[in-house]
């Protein structure tokens, strides 16, 4: 063995995670030059726990810190891990992961595709986009490491980042449909929804070993088609409180309208094969309605007014 080689060995008489990373969750320490054998210390950081896997399986799982000598401590962690060094033929057999405790902390979202829910007030679909801020930590080490680390050396923040995001729009689209949120009140109800989608989420999370401590939405985007038909409602909505206020209801004012765009295209009610007469008779049609709505009793005066008013706008 060379000098280089006996430096490098009594450097690793410590079995640690040193200069930690705040991307990274979690770290096997290595193991191919017999760091596990030939260590005389355990250390656990602050913030940080230690899980001890033999032939693939959790055999301990150590979440107090502190300094353990593994040659004359009795703790239990520090009892199987000095059974099993002495016996592992292989250093690939026995492996010791440190995994971060601390939470990780208001890290940015957005959705990567569109939401997608149908509004229940207008019965149109809608397509949004929405971005905020989240923060999550490690809730059951073993649960995550069974069902997300497998043999992975390392695993990083953004690793967890990216599975936990992949299930923030589905999640979303279940809170607006169960709350019967319209595209109308989504930004007076970010907060709550936001609590929702948390819960949900956290219904997941759990079974990756991981919570949500605090998921925010700052702020919602429609799609162009979405604003298209939001435009459309908006225009019918006003058009129908204008007959309203006419005194007409929403389907009157548009029998109006057709009858007189019809009798002013008499062309091309022609060109389509039909009689200049016909055009014309459609026109003392819409004159006869029109008359009518004039004749027709009024509540009040103002209202009178309303309706003379609203059937001039329309020519």
């Amino acid at each position: 063995m060379g000098l280089g080689d006996f430096f490098k060995r009594q450097l690793s008489q410590v079995i640690e995670w040193k200069d930690q990373s705040t991307n990274l969750l979690v770290y096997k320490f290595p193991s191919s030059n017999d760091e596990i054998k030939n260590a005389s210390k355990l250390i656990v950081a602050p913030g940080q726990g230690a899980i001890l896997v033999y032939e693939g399986k959790i055999v301990d799982h150590l979440t107090a810190n502190g300094i353990y000598d593994i040659e004359s401590d009795n703790h239990p962690f520090i009892t199987t891990l000095l059974k099993l060094r002495t016996n592992f033929e292989s250093e690939h057999k026995l492996k010791v992961y440190f995994y971060r405790v601390a939470e990780n902390v208001n890290l940015n979202w957005g959705t990567a595709q569109a939401i997608k829910y149908m509004d229940p007030a207008y019965k149109i679909p809608v397509e949004l986009g929405a971005n905020g801020s989240f923060s999550f930590k490690i809730a059951d080490p073993l649960q995550l490491f069974n069902t997300v680390i497998g043999s992975k050396n390392i695993y990083t923040v953004d690793e967890a980042k990216q599975l936990l995001q992949s299930r923030f729009p589905q999640s979303i689209s279940s809170v607006l449909a169960k709350n019967a949120f319209s595209y109308q009140e989504i930004d007076s109800k970010l907060p709550e929804l936001a609590f929702g989608v948390k819960e949900l989420l956290n219904i997941e999370a759990t079974n990756l070993g991981l919570e949500l401590t605090d998921f925010k939405i700052n702020g919602t985007i429609f799609d162009t088609g979405t604003k298209e038909r939001i435009e459309k409602v908006a225009n019918i909505t006003a058009e129908n409180m204008a007959a309203g206020e006419g005194g007409l209801t929403y389907v009157e004012l548009e029998k109006l309208r057709a009858l007189r765009d019809a009798a002013r295209n008499e062309g091309g009610l022609a060109g389509a094969g039909l009689q200049l007469g016909v055009g014309m008779e459609i026109g003392k049609t819409f004159d006869v309605a029109k008359e009518d709505q004039l004749n027709a009793p009024a509540p009040d005066v103002v209202s009178k007014l309303q309706q003379l008013k609203l059937l001039l706008d329309e020519g």
